[in-house]
């Protein structure tokens, strides 16, 4: 580790936050100097940011509990683009009012972890829509557009994946790095923002907004970028057999959020740790030194801990015991998911409606392979009906279940 002396880097670096800086040194320096405002943009495609976006969200949490001030960027503008970044298409293209209401729903999120207010270290919420909206074509084009070279712009591994790989990447979408470089800047003369953070696949987009900060304002500015989360066994962070893992109540239930943790692989479990709780360092390092069944008592902490962050306390604890309640007592926990039944239904629809599987596909495999129970029971019978007259446990695996109930 590099030895810094600012409580902000010092703390990013020991818990594993720090892929990439632009220049540690002088940001270590400013950050030991003065409060310094940083942000991080977040794109409104969906009602609910997922697992994949929470690495940014506890970067801004660090940064605010080393005295500095968040600053969440709402992309209700670049939203309307979608960052191409890594991306084999173009994302579909959304409406105002979709994006509006995506946003407002987001907005929830972040006063979970963050503290908002007006305070030199409080937490602000900006929405890029309010300067990208006004922006004149002509204009732009003649004070921002003549600072980026388009061969440099092609250059950069997010845009030259997409060409070799000979995926069409549209007018529309090479314009996001241009737009993303403009929002640093223009933090930077609204909000003195003096860092972007963001993931490993941010660098180039960063880069550019710390070049055009400096042409046009002659402004020092930063950028941190964090290294990409993937699991022990090399899958992608927050990717699970039945979806996205939601941050919102409402997208993911407490019981199910609190469960994904819970089921990390023994080797992730100190990384996780550090990433993603508030829980000391020295006292990860005894946890993830656990051995044998043992473990899993430190699973346990990081799904508590990490649904408390998310989710509240209450829903933390109720999560908690609807695990002990299914997994030590074999009982149907208060808080499993739950589906309503008129008299009978299906198996395969039974587990795809309570959410186990994405399609029914999935659903015959799980059935095939022996995967599904019902009252404890498994059943490879993918034409099985279930008759609901009052309550039964529906299991996919060991360590999903859910309740169907007779309406």
């Amino acid at each position: 580790m590099t030895a810094y002396r600012s409580d902000l880097l010092r703390v990013l670096d020991e818990r594993g936050y720090i892929h990439q800086t632009t220049d540690g040194a002088a940001l270590d320096a400013l950050a030991l100097k003065q409060v310094v405002p940083g942000y991080i943009g977040f794109d409104p495609t969906a009602p609910s940011l997922h697992v994949g976006s929470l690495v940014q969200i506890m970067l801004l949490r660090r940064l605010q509990q080393t005295g500095h001030k968040p600053i969440v960027l709402m992309g209700g503008g670049t939203g309307k683009i979608g960052d191409p970044s890594f991306k084999d298409e173009a994302r579909k293209l959304l409406g105002a009012d979709s994006i509006q209401s995506n946003v407002n729903s987001i907005k929830r999120i972040f006063e979970r972890f963050l503290t908002f207010g007006d305070g030199p270290t409080d937490a602000v919420m900006l929405d890029n829509s309010e300067w990208l909206d006004k922006l004149e074509y002509i204009p732009f084009l003649r004070d921002v557009g003549q600072h980026f070279s388009v061969n440099r712009m092609l250059s950069f591994d997010s845009v030259k994946l997409r060409l070799d790989r000979e995926q069409s990447l549209s007018f529309l979408e090479f314009n996001y790095m241009i737009l993303q470089a403009y929002d640093f800047m223009e933090l930077q003369r609204r909000a003195n923002c003096r860092l972007q953070m963001g993931g490993s696949d941010q660098w180039g987009n960063i880069v550019n907004g710390i070049e055009l900060t400096r042409r046009m304002d002659g402004v020092e500015v930063f950028g941190v970028t964090t290294p990409l989360i993937t699991t022990a066994d090399g899958g992608k962070m927050g990717k699970t057999m039945s979806g996205a893992v939601w941050l919102n109540e409402d997208s993911l239930p407490a019981y199910d959020y609190w469960q994904f943790w819970r089921n990390t692989h023994d080797a992730d479990v100190g990384k996780f740790l550090r990433l993603f709780t508030d829980i000391p360092v020295d006292e990860i390092a005894r946890l993830e030194a656990l051995q044998g069944s043992e473990i899993n008592d430190a699973k346990k902490v990081l799904a508590d801990a990490a649904t408390a962050l998310c989710r509240g306390p209450e829903a933390a604890v109720a999560a908690a015991e609807t695990a002990r309640t299914t997994f030590e007592q074999g009982s149907a926990g208060a808080d499993l998911p739950t589906l309503a039944v008129s008299g009978s239904i299906g198996l395969i629809d039974a587990i795809l409606q309570l959410g186990f599987v994405a399609s029914k596909n999935e659903a015959r495999r799980l059935i095939a392979q022996g995967g599904a129970r019902v009252d404890g029971e498994s059943v490879t019978d993918e034409a099985y009906v279930i008759a609901v007259s009052g309550q039964v446990k529906l299991s996919a695996g060991k360590k999903r279940h859910g309740v169907l109930t007779a309406a």
